[in-house]
C-alpha cells in the first residue's frame, strides 16, 4: 500500500468540502498515531533489555551462591585436615590414624574420603564411601594435585566428584607425611544448591557430565547447547529457554577442567513481556482515544471566537462588564482582542488577590518563625534542668539500692523526666534545631519497609495503600526522622476517619516551575520527590488549616492528643531542606504532600561495623566546658566516676586559658555548643591547633540558627541533652577507643 505524502494530504483535505474543525481534527490524530506507536516500540524495547540484564544478574548472583556454598565447604574440611594432620604428627604417620578416626569423630556429614601418605607421596591408608577407591587410585589423584601445588582440589574417581583438602604435616621442620580429607559433591548437594539458587545445576568434567538437576532426557541437548554458546548465554531445552553461564571449579590448567553451570529460566521474563506486551497495547489504544478526544475538543474551540467575541460585545452594549469571555489562545485579532479584555480585568483581580494571599502567608510565617525561636529557647533551658533530674536521679538510684523502700519513687522520677524528654525534642523538631543525621535515601524502599508498621497502626476498617513512583529520584534526609513524619501523617489520617475509608500514600517525582512556586508559597522551583498522604476522612475549614502546624493546636478532644505531631512534621521538613503542602475541604479528606529536595547522589551503603575497641591504658584527662554550672558538676562526677581526670571551664574563653596554662596532656574535650564568649565549636577548633590529637564531644540540647555546615571539627560526637551516665561514659570509650569502665 502506498503511503500518501505530505503535499497529497494537504491537496486531499482541500479538494473534500470538510469543516474548518474536521481539517484540523485529521491531521492532528495521524501524528498522535505515530508519536504513540513509536513511544510504545521504544517501552517495549527498553522493558526487554531490562528483563535480559535481570535474568543475567540472577544466574551471576546463583553463581556467586553456589561458589560460597563451596567455599563454605572447603572451610569445614580445613579443619577436619588440621585436625587429622595434628593427629597424624602425634602417631608419626600411623596408616591406622585414619581407620581410628574414620570410626570416631569422623562419622558426620561435612567428610567422607580420608588418606594419609608419606613425604614421598606414597598414600599409606585411604578410607572412603567410594566403592574401589584403592590406595593406588588415591596416589594417582594425589600426585596430580601435589603437583599443581594447591592446598585444595577436585578428585574425580569414577563419575564421582569430591572436593579435598591437602594438610602437609612436619617434624622438626621435615615433612613427615600428607593428609587428606574430602567430601563428596553429590546428587543431593546438587538439588540442595539447585534449590537455593532457584536454577538449575550442571556440573562437567571436559564434556562428560558429572552432576547436574536436569530431567535425563535434556542432558545430552544442554550439553550440545552449552558448547554450542560458548558456556555462556541463551539456551534452549526441549521449549523452555534457559540463561547459561559457566564458571570453572578447577584453577589454572587443571586436568580435566572441572565446570560449574548454572541455567536460569526465562519463564518468569517471559511472562513479565507477556503482560507488558498487553498493555503497551491497551495503553496504545487508549493513548490514542484520549489523543483524538483532546484533538476534536481543541479543533472545536479553535472555530468559536467569533460567536464569544460577538457575546462579549453584546454584554459590553448592556453595561456587564463582568460578562465570562473563553480565553483563545490562537494569533489572529479577534484572539488578540478577546484575550487583551479578559486579561485587563483578570490583572486587576488577580493583584489584589495576590497581596490579601501574601499578606497573609507572610504573618503566617512570621508567627511560625516567632513561635520556634521560643520554644527553642524553652526547650534548651528544659534540657539543661532535665539533664540534671536525669543525672542526680541515677545517682541516687545506684545509692539507694534495688531495694530499697524509695527506689520506686525514683523510678517514677526519671520516668516523668523520660516524658519531659520526649515533649522536649518535639518542640525541637518543631524549631528545626534537632541533630539530624542525614544520609541519601530511596523513599520508595524507606516507605515499603514503614508500611509493614503503618497497616498494624490503623483501624482495619481503612483500607491502606502504598502507590510507589518509577524511577523515583534520591533525596538527602535523616531516615529516622522521615519515618516519624510518615507515621505522624498516617495516625492523624487514621483519627480523621472514625468511621472508616481509604488511606493512600504515595511517591512521585515532581517538578515545581516558577508558577508553581508563586502559587504553593514558601516552595521554592527545582526538582523534588514527593511524599504524600491522602485520605477521605472529615477534612478540615480554611481556619484549621491555617493552625494546623502550630505547636499544641489539636482538634482532637481532651486527652486525645498533644497537638505536636504536624508540628514535629512541619519542623522536620523545614529542617531538611523540604516544605509541605495541604489541600482540604470540609467532608472531602485531605491531602499532605511533601517535597524533599531531589539529588543525584547514590544511596549509601549500611556503614560498615564499627572496629574492635580496645582497653586503654593509663588515666585519661577530659576538658569540660559547660556554662550551666548543674549540668558542668554533674557531666564531671559522671567522668569522675569512670576513672577520668577532670579540668573544668564555665564557658569557652576560659576551657581554652586552662589548656593553655595546663602542662599536662589533654585527651578529649566535652563542650556544650552554645556558650557564652566563645562558641564551643570554635573552642574546638582552636584547642585543636594547640594539641592536634585532642578528641572532641558536642553536647547540645538543640542546634541554633546560626549553625554552618563546616562549623564541627572532623570525627567529632554529638551528645544530645539531656544525657544519661551510661551514654556519656560509652560515647568517651568509644571516642578514646577503649572499652566502657562501666563494663570493665
Amino acid at each position: 500500500m502506498a503511503f500518501t505524502s505530505a503535499p497529497q494530504m494537504t491537496s486531499l483535505l482541500r479538494s473534500l468540502q470538510l469543516s474548518l474543525r474536521t481539517k484540523l481534527f485529521l491531521p492532528l490524530v495521524f501524528v498522535i498515531a505515530g508519536l504513540t506507536g513509536a513511544t510504545l516500540f521504544v517501552v517495549r524495547h527498553s522493558v526487554e533489555t531490562q528483563a535480559q540484564a535481570q535474568i543475567e544478574q540472577e544466574a551471576s548472583n546463583a553463581i556467586l551462591m553456589v561458589q560460597a556454598a563451596l567455599n563454605q565447604r572447603e572451610l569445614i574440611l580445613s579443619k577436619k585436615a588440621d585436625l587429622l594432620a595434628m593427629v597424624a604428627y602425634m602417631r608419626n604417620g600411623d596408616p591406622s590414624t585414619i581407620e581410628d578416626m574414620s570410626e570416631d569423630a569422623w562419622q558426620s556429614n561435612d567428610c567422607d574420603l580420608f588418606a594419609i601418605a608419606n613425604a614421598k607421596g606414597n598414600v599409606l591408608s585411604v578410607h572412603s564411601i567410594a566403592v574401589g577407591f584403592s590406595s593406588a587410585s588415591a596416589k594417582e589423584l594425589l600426585g596430580h594435585s601435589l603437583k599443581i601445588n594447591r592446598s585444595s582440589d577436585w578428585w574425580l574417581y569414577h563419575g564421582r566428584i569430591f572436593q579435598i583438602v591437602l594438610k602437609p604435616y612436619y617434624g622438626e621442620g621435615t615433612l613427615l607425611g600428607t593428609v587428606v580429607v574430602g567430601r563428596e559433591f553429590s546428587d543431593k548437594d546438587a538439588r540442595d544448591l539447585s534449590s537455593m539458587s532457584s536454577s538449575q545445576i550442571l556440573v562437567h568434567a571436559n564434556d562428560t557430565t558429572v552432576l547436574n538437576t536436569l530431567p535425563a532426557a535434556d542432558i545430552v541437548s544442554a550439553v550440545e547447547e552449552l558448547r554450542r554458546s560458548q558456556r555462556r548465554g541463551r539456551v534452549s531445552l526441549g521449549d523452555e529457554p534457559f540463561f547459561a553461564m559457566s564458571v570453572p571449579i578447577t584453577a589454572g590448567d587443571a586436568e580435566p577442567t572441572i565446570r560449574l553451570t548454572v541455567l536460569k529460566s526465562y519463564e518468569n521474563a517471559l511472562a513479565a513481556l507477556t503482560q507488558s506486551k498487553h498493555l503497551l497495547i491497551v495503553l496504545g489504544i487508549s493513548a490514542l482515544a484520549i489523543g483524538g478526544l483532546f484533538v476534536y475538543v481543541i479543533a472545536d474551540r479553535l472555530t468559536r471566537p467569533l460567536a464569544a467575541l460577538a457575546g462579549g460585545v453584546r454584554a459590553l452594549e448592556m453595561g456587564d462588564y463582568a460578562y465570562p469571555l473563553k480565553r483563545d489562545m490562537g494569533s489572529d485579532e479577534v484572539a488578540q482582542v478577546t484575550r487583551a479584555f479578559d486579561d485587563m480585568r483578570t490583572t486587576l483581580r488577580q493583584t489584589e488577590s495576590q497581596k490579601q494571599e501574601l499578606e497573609g502567608q507572610l504573618r503566617q510565617s512570621q508567627k511560625m518563625e516567632a513561635m520556634g525561636r521560643l520554644a527553642g529557647g524553652v526547650a534548651h533551658d528544659f534540657n539543661n534542668l532535665l539533664t540534671v533530674i536525669k543525672g542526680n536521679t541515677s545517682f541516687l538510684a545506684e545509692r539507694l539500692g534495688p531495694e530499697h523502700r524509695l527506689i520506686k519513687l525514683t523510678t517514677q522520677i526519671d520516668g516523668a523526666a523520660d516524658r519531659a524528654v520526649s515533649l522536649t525534642r518535639q518542640l525541637l523538631a518543631f524549631c528545626r534545631m534537632q541533630v539530624l543525621q542525614p544520609k541519601i535515601l530511596d523513599l520508595n524502599e524507606l516507605v515499603s519497609e514503614m508500611c509493614k508498621l503503618l497497616r498494624r497502626l490503623i483501624p482495619e476498617d481503612i483500607a491502606f495503600n502504598f502507590r510507589a513512583g518509577e524511577s523515583l529520584g534520591r533525596v538527602k534526609a535523616d531516615p529516622g526522622q522521615i519515618e516519624q513524619v510518615l507515621m505522624n501523617l498516617v495516625v492523624n489520617a487514621g483519627d480523621a476517619m472514625p468511621g472508616g475509608g481509604s488511606l493512600t500514600v504515595e511517591t512521585r517525582n515532581a517538578t515545581i516551575s516558577e508558577q508553581d512556586a508563586s502559587r504553593r508559597a514558601p516552595a521554592s522551583p527545582g526538582q523534588y520527590v514527593t511524599l504524600s498522604v491522602a485520605d477521605n476522612g472529615m477534612g478540615m475549614d480554611a481556619e484549621t488549616r491555617a493552625r494546623i502546624f502550630e505547636p499544641f493546636f489539636t482538634t482532637k478532644e481532651q486527652g486525645k492528643g498533644t497537638g505536636l505531631g504536624l508540628a514535629t512534621v512541619y519542623g522536620i521538613v523545614k529542617q531538611s531542606g523540604g516544605f509541605i503542602w495541604v489541600e482540604s475541604e470540609p467532608g472531602s479528606g485531605a491531602r499532605f504532600e511533601i517535597y524533599l529536595p531531589r539529588v543525584a547522589d547514590r544511596v549509601e551503603p549500611a556503614s560498615a561495623q564499627k572496629e574492635e575497641i580496645t582497653i586503654s591504658k593509663g588515666l585519661k584527662t577530659v576538658l569540660v566546658a559547660e556554662d550551666e554550672e548543674a549540668v558542668r558538676e554533674l557531666a564531671c562526677e559522671f567522668l569522675k566516676s569512670a576513672g577520668y581526670d577532670v579540668l573544668t571551664a564555665s564557658n569557652g574563653a576560659e576551657a581554652l586559658a586552662l589548656a593553655q596554662a595546663s602542662k599536662q596532656h589533654i585527651h578529649a574535650l566535652l563542650t556544650d555548643l552554645v556558650m557564652p564568649k566563645m562558641r564551643g565549636s570554635e573552642l574546638a577548633k582552636r584547642l585543636k591547633t594547640l594539641q592536634p590529637q585532642i578528641k572532641v564531644i558536642y553536647v547540645s540540647g538543640y542546634l541554633d540558627y546560626q549553625q554552618s555546615g563546616n562549623e564541627f571539627v572532623e570525627e567529632a560526637l554529638f551528645i544530645q541533652k539531656p544525657f544519661t551516665r551510661t551514654t556519656l561514659i560509652a560515647r568517651m570509650a568509644e571516642l578514646l577507643k577503649e572499652d566502657s569502665p562501666l563494663l570493665v
